[in-house]
């Protein structure tokens, strides 16, 4: 630092008087100092006596620091208000610290006495061990476990409160968008401050007068504030109070009941509620059960109104819910309006056991089909504009003259069945088609040889079957094809077609059709020997399927049928009927017979070569399964080897 040329520094006092006031001319106007009395006074203000004056543990120098500190604060700016006396403070807490030593001394006076006081010594705590350091790491991780544990509970308790949340916003539909789900469905109107909607088909062309009518309200039943259900909507429907419960008709064929004042009491059974696809709103299933009830409603109205107005030669019959009807001799057509309600009374009669096997569950489809097409046909008569000279209709309907049609054929065109007609002749055709069925199964059944089988025809129509009928014969399917037969089931008639074209009509009589296929039958077997015949190699004699000699059959006509044997040798002779059965004669070679009467008149060997008188065959005796197979074995044992 020699070569470092000296810097010299002024130094001036610092200022020993603080500024009180500054003036506007800038004069400064100073704060006296403090005489070595006040100053004094002062800091004996500042001694604070409520901290000891040092404990065994405390460091010597700790009172040292308190009168430093509070040398330290002198330059601080304070409020300073001088006492009466600068020692008033101090003479106080001498004051305060005898009387606590008086206190102090009478209570150890007293201890002393062990009269009215006694002190126990005070038992303290052990100083803590050394502890281990593995300990203490182990006790470390359980704590920031127990830290991260808290903070995963946070967080799974967030998140469940989001996840309830969200269900109850998704519970708590609002009313607007259900109402807006339900415009999507039904037709909805506002009057005055109500929302009403449309159950009725007028839309669709439906001329009943119901109202059908439905008011759209607010669900106001739950409480809010306790848990919602999961089937809670805000929205709720109102429907007339005749709509309401389940009702469905119900149509049956029975016998003709002897009692007619008893048709108006119809036993009812109880159909189950429709259920509601899951995910449907209960307003939706709500309605169009309604919907149905009043769609039955219509349905039966427009029957009963018929079954009044139609002319017919057995009158029709309207006993309260019930319409009755004869489609044929000691048969009734039965038509109810079946309507349960959700009150107990209608709940207790529906209790009531029926056996639901009459109920034609395919004439209600039909009815409520033809429902629907009369509701079309109100909308397409609608008459659309067209010019007045274009060619509408037949041709012969605007003619004049021999070629046009008149009155009977005119109306004819024009004639449209009601509802009640289409549904009888409808119901004619089931019952017929039935006793067709009843009649070949009961004879499939009761027969066992010839084999009679139906095949009926999956394509029908509401008033037309078909029905294929087989009589074959075990074991000769492939040769005995030769009956046949196409029933064709009306309303009133069934129609026979044979395999070769000829056509029998049948009335609605079971007996009739019974008959005929006896009749069937008993000709197969003839036919069956005539065909066992050409494969055997046999030779016919004679057919018939009409024989007009022996004993006259109740049922139909007996058939017959002659073979020879291939070397003519023997012959026999078949006579099969429907009510008598079948009979076997068997015609062997005079050579053979050794009963025969010897005569003088054919003395010539020639003669020999005729066959005798006919033989009747034990059949019950033959063996075979069946007529053909007996017929077989002898056809076999008879012809030469």
């Amino acid at each position: 630092m020699a070569g470092v040329p000296a810097v010299r520094i002024s130094i001036e006092s610092a200022c020993e008087k603080q500024v009180q006031e500054v003036g506007l001319d800038g004069s400064e106007t100073y704060l006296q100092p403090l005489s070595m009395s006040q100053n004094l006074a002062r800091l004996a203000q500042r001694i604070d006596f409520s901290q000891g004056s040092g404990s065994e543990e405390d460091e010597p120098g700790s009172a040292g620091r308190a009168w430093a500190e509070a040398g330290a604060d002198q330059h601080e700016e304070e409020k300073f208000q001088p006492s009466l006396w600068p020692w008033d403070s101090v003479r106080n807490n001498l004051r305060s610290a005898l009387t606590e030593m008086c206190v102090l001394y009478d209570v150890l006076s007293i201890v002393k006495d062990k009269k009215f006081m006694t002190l126990d010594p005070v038992v303290q705590d052990p100083p803590p061990a050394k502890q281990n350091p593995q300990f203490l790491q182990l006790i470390s991780k359980k704590k920031s476990l127990a830290g991260a544990a808290q903070i995963l509970l946070k967080g799974a308790e967030r998140l469940s409160k989001s996840v309830a949340e969200n269900q109850e916003n998704k519970r708590q539909r609002d009313f607007n968008s259900e109402l807006l789900r339900l415009r999507q469905h039904w037709k909805l109107r506002k009057v005055g401050d109500k929302i009403l909607g449309d159950l009725s088909y007028r839309s669709a062309g439906s001329l009943f007068l119901h109202h059908g009518t439905f008011e759209v309200i607010k669900n106001t039943d739950i409480d809010l504030d306790k848990k919602i259900p999961e089937d809670y909507c805000p929205l709720d429907v109102q429907i007339p109070s005749d709509l309401e419960g389940s009702a469905y008709i119900k149509v049956s064929i029975q016998k003709q009941a002897p009692d007619i004042g008893d048709l108006g009491t119809v036993n009812l059974f109880k159909r189950p509620m429709p259920k509601s696809k899951p995910g449907t709103p209960h307003w939706q299933t709500k309605l169009e059960t309604a919907q149905n009830v009043l769609l039955c409603k219509e349905i039966f109205a427009q029957l009963s109104r018929e079954a009044v107005q139609i002319k017919s030669q057995i009158p029709h019959i309207v006993v309260k819910n019930q319409i009755i009807s004869q489609p044929f001799p000691g048969l009734q057509l039965s038509i109810s309006l079946c309507h349960s309600s959700n009150d107990k009374k209608s709940q207790k009669s529906a209790s009531e056991k029926q056996n639901p096997e009459d109920h034609l569950y395919v004439l209600e489809h039909n009815l409520h089909q033809l429902i629907r097409e009369c509701h079309k046909q109100t909308l397409s008569s609608t008459v659309m504009p067209h010019p007045a000279s274009a060619p509408f209709g037949h041709k012969r309907m605007r003619l004049a003259g021999p070629q046009a049609f008149d009155k009977n054929e005119i109306s004819s065109l024009q004639s449209n069945e009601g509802l009640l007609e289409k549904i009888i002749k409808q119901a004619k055709h089931i019952f017929l088609r039935r006793r067709t069925a009843r009649t070949i199964d009961s004879l499939a059944s009761r027969i066992e040889d010839p084999q009679i089988q139906a095949h009926w025809s999956n394509i029908n129509d509401v008033y037309e079957s078909s029905v294929k009928v087989l009589i074959t014969s075990q074991g000769y399917e492939q040769i005995c094809k030769s009956i046949q037969l196409q029933l064709n089931i009306g309303v009133e008639q069934i129609r026979v077609v044979h395999r070769d074209g000829r056509v029998i009509t049948l009335s609605h009589q079971e007996q009739e059709l019974q008959d005929f296929l006896l009749s069937q039958m008993s000709q197969h077997q003839v036919h069956a020997v005539q065909q066992l015949a050409k494969v055997m190699g046999w030779h016919v004699l004679s057919f018939s399927n009409h024989v007009g000699l022996g004993p006259v059959e109740s049922i139909g006509n007996a058939s017959a049928i002659t073979v020879a044997s291939p070397n003519g040798d023997y012959a026999i002779s078949v006579r099969n009927g429907p009510e008598s059965g079948s009979k076997v004669m068997v015609q062997f070679p005079r050579s053979q017979c050794k009963d025969l009467p010897k005569g003088d008149v054919l003395q010539d060997n020639k003669w020999n070569h005729l066959r005798g008188p006919f033989k009747e065959v034990q059949w019950n005796k033959m063996e075979g399964r069946n007529f053909v197979y007996k017929m077989e074995l002898l056809m076999a044992a008879l012809t030469p080897c």
